[in-house]
């Protein structure tokens, strides 16, 4: 008789805790519940604790943290016929935990899913110049597109980011060639530049020295001065006529 009281008080104790375990549970801050009692949603509750009816009620947990999801390489054929792999990276949210567990099977997939088939469709309709030199309109509007078409699923898409631009080889080798060819034209403009304005201060030179010839004879005494500070042994100057013609004049008159 000891016995049977003891496993009936053992079989209830066992009843009451599976019991206790079925109905009441625990939400983090950052958990939503979404209810259903006899398959019929009746909201989202939490965080804190929940009391549920066995067997009547059923949870789904929601987490409403922001959610950061790869997506994986995708082979894109640009505009101008190149093909290159793209991933890219998609942050979101949900924002209607109700919404997100009726509306859709499962958010995360169809999110990921979503945003793969964004990706191949938007960048389809760019060149490649573009999607290197404007990413970020590119980035603003793959997460206008995303976060309009999830928007019915309760779910929030703050941010899309193209993480990675794989280009074939003859195409980074084409780009090489053409980055070193702008690279040499830019190079010629400014030797060219620079000539003009050589030119320029010249001929503004040649024409001081025309109207003051003194301004010759003082770049000449210069020009002596900066050859003979440099180390030789023998330095022949060229004389001009023009230098020594007041002298070779004064000493005209001294003799007349």
């Amino acid at each position: 008789m000891f016995e049977f009281i003891s496993g009936s008080f053992l079989l209830i104790l066992f009843l009451g805790a599976t019991f206790l375990s079925m109905s009441v549970k625990v939400l983090n801050e950052y958990e939503r519940g979404v209810i259903f009692r006899l398959g019929r949603i009746i909201g989202a509750k939490g965080p804190g604790l929940i009391i549920l009816i066995p067997v009547v009620d059923k949870m789904i947990r929601v987490d409403l943290r922001t959610v950061t999801m790869d997506v994986p390489p995708q082979d894109v054929i640009t505009r101008d016929n190149v093909t290159i792999k793209v991933n890219a990276v998609v942050y979101f949210r949900v924002l209607e935990p109700n919404r997100a567990v009726i509306e859709v099977e499962n958010y995360l997939l169809a999110t990921s899913k979503l945003a793969q088939t964004t990706l191949r469709s938007i960048l389809g309709q760019v060149e490649l110049d573009e999607l290197l030199a404007q990413r970020e309109e590119i980035n603003h509007k793959l997460q206008t597109i995303l976060d309009a078409q999830t928007e019915p699923w309760g779910v929030k898409v703050s941010n899309v980011e193209v993480k990675q631009i794989d280009l074939p080889v003859e195409m980074q080798r084409a780009m090489a060639r053409q980055a070193e060819a702008e690279r040499e034209r830019r190079a010629k403009i400014i030797a060219a530049e620079g000539e003009l304005q050589a030119s320029q201060k010249l001929s503004e030179a040649a024409q001081i020295m025309e109207v003051r010839p003194m301004t010759l004879q003082l770049r000449y005494l210069q020009t002596i001065a900066e050859i003979a500070s440099e180390k030789s042994t023998h330095t022949i100057v060229p004389l001009p006529m023009d230098l020594l013609r007041p002298f070779l004049g004064a000493l005209e008159k001294k003799n007349g």
